[in-house]
């Protein structure tokens, strides 16, 4: 079994590159080997969160109780985005979003995620994100946690038995990625396993046992060396590996790196443990924003940093309520609220709802973008823009021409990453929550096609139930007061907007 690793261990184990990748150390002032750094296409690392919150990091939160120096570095060194938002407030639709530019509910899945057998969301020769980038030069990777379905190969006979000595079917590699390392699904979803290139790496032999609240576990199927624990660090070690033995080759590279944190189980590895005063919750997102910090030296001792666009973001808003919210889901242990409580911390910041709500906490997510010479460092944009949006962004940075039946839903970023503005104005944004509710952002308006929250919250209301909520976010970003019957001709047109972007099976204008 995989033995737990310490502090002094772990860098250890980075230094010597044990990812599978035969890749010798480089000092953080060694000359770039690549042909990327004066190439005009620049390798790209797209790092996303799962279930941090727009208040957890103080380069969004000034009171964040949390200590996050890689973040605020970060986010000081480029641009943050401060009105950004996922397609979705779980997370299958929103990667789903990130690597297609199109959103979820136009395919099967209309509401919630799918588990770690489910198979491949992403329908057969979609044009992806990775597919996109790999057609113009680059070298392609995703590393961590992916959870938009694998096509299993199944034991003969037995139609619902995966056949884990069978290579998958379909999966990463088969959109676009030339290499991978994943978990399925997330992190308390079983088959508990890593998949290296379409093959598991160790059979699962052992069952998981059910775990309770914050170290939230299913049942299931796991391998033997798969510690949850120590997942993250895994996946780093793949992360950095990945990034030095690419900075050798000649071909730029774009590496998708969606962490497995700081969703359940709550599990911070030892190192990290009591780095905070909110418990378990805080200490992992302490050890978020350590792994980011890594991947950016990483980056710079490779020597391709000036070359590298670095995003980071989330797939969803935090789990965790806001203080004056007193429905507290039953999952969440009184010991762990107790904690976050009294060190008065807001994961959300002021936002209402959480994680799974058509409200502001569901969606609205940190989004930072760094590019040495091409993004001016410590700048803000407070245009409305969308995680969609990634995959135009990509084919306007490698100057790819996407057709109509590309990234329906996805609108180019460059202009707003180099301090201009949008050609044309961007189409309202589509929101969409774990149940299948629906809201439109347009301008300082959102309106909310239905009753309640469309998650979590209490009222959870129904689709399209009545009343709709109508808010002024430049004047009410705490969604307070509904003024839906005082605008009811700006209802009926955002209404409209609304069911045009959803019949038309576009948010973008026909490039054909």
């Amino acid at each position: 079994m995989r033995t737990q690793l310490n502090r002094r261990d772990f860098l250890k184990t980075i230094a010597l590159g044990t990812a599978g990748f035969a890749i010798e150390a480089r000092s953080r002032n060694a000359k770039c080997l690549v042909s990327g750094m004066s190439s005009d296409k620049p390798n790209i690392v797209f790092i996303m969160a799962d279930d941090m919150g727009y208040g957890d990091a103080r380069c969004y939160n000034p009171n964040s109780k949390i200590p996050t120096p890689h973040l605020d570095r970060l986010a000081g060194e480029g641009v943050q985005f401060t009105d950004a938002h996922t397609p979705c407030s779980v997370c299958t639709p929103t990667r789903y979003g990130v690597i297609t530019g199109r959103y979820c509910w136009r395919t099967r899945l209309k509401s919630g995620v799918l588990n770690g057998y489910s198979s491949l969301l992403i329908e057969p020769r979609r044009e992806t994100v990775a597919s996109l980038l790999k057609s113009h030069g680059y070298h392609t990777a995703v590393v961590g946690k992916w959870h938009l379905g694998l096509d299993w190969a199944l034991s003969a006979g037995r139609a619902s038995r995966v056949d884990y000595g069978k290579p998958i079917e379909n999966g990463p590699n088969t959109l676009g990625f030339d290499f991978s390392y994943i978990i399925p699904a997330s992190l308390d979803m079983p088959p508990y396993v890593y998949v290296r290139n379409g093959r598991v790496v160790e059979t699962p032999t052992e069952t998981q046992p059910q775990q309770a609240f914050p170290a939230f576990i299913r049942k299931g199927e796991r391998a033997p060396g798969f510690r949850p624990v120590d997942c993250l660090d895994r996946l780093l070690e793949q992360a950095i590996g990945y990034v030095r033995q690419r900075a050798r080759k000649s071909k730029p590279f774009f590496l998708y790196f969606p962490l497995t944190t700081p969703h359940k189980p709550v599990l911070p590895h030892p190192r990290f443990r009591g780095k905070t005063e909110l418990g378990p919750y805080g200490d992992f997102i302490v050890q978020v924003d350590w792994t980011v910090g890594q991947v950016l030296k990483a980056l710079d001792e490779a020597g391709v940093a000036e070359n590298t666009l670095v995003i980071f973001t989330s797939d969803n808003g935090s789990f965790m309520h806001r203080l004056d919210q007193q429905d507290v889901p039953d999952h969440v242990d009184q010991a762990s609220i107790q904690a976050y409580r009294s060190a008065h911390h807001t994961a959300n910041y002021v936002l209402r709802g959480t994680k799974a709500d058509i409200w502001e906490a569901g969606h609205r997510v940190p989004f930072i973008a760094r590019w040495p010479g091409k993004i001016k460092p410590k700048t803000r944009c407070e245009e409305t823009i969308c995680l969609t949006d990634f995959m135009a962004t990509s084919a306007a940075i490698v100057g790819a021409e996407l057709s109509s039946n590309e990234a329906e839903d996805s609108f180019s970023l460059l202009p707003l990453m180099q301090g201009k503005s949008w050609p044309t104005p961007r189409a309202p944004v589509i929101h969409h929550s774990a149940a299948g509710m629906f809201a439109i952002r347009d301008g300082r308006w959102k309106l909310v096609l239905g009753n309640g929250s469309g998650g979590r919250e209490k009222p959870r209301g129904k689709p399209f139930g009545k009343p709709y909520h109508l808010y002024d976010l430049s004047q009410d970003i705490g969604e307070r007061r509904n003024l839906v019957n005082e605008h009811r001709e700006l209802v009926s047109r955002l209404v409209e907007k609304f069911e045009k972007i959803r019949r038309s099976g576009r948010s973008v204008a026909s490039r054909d």
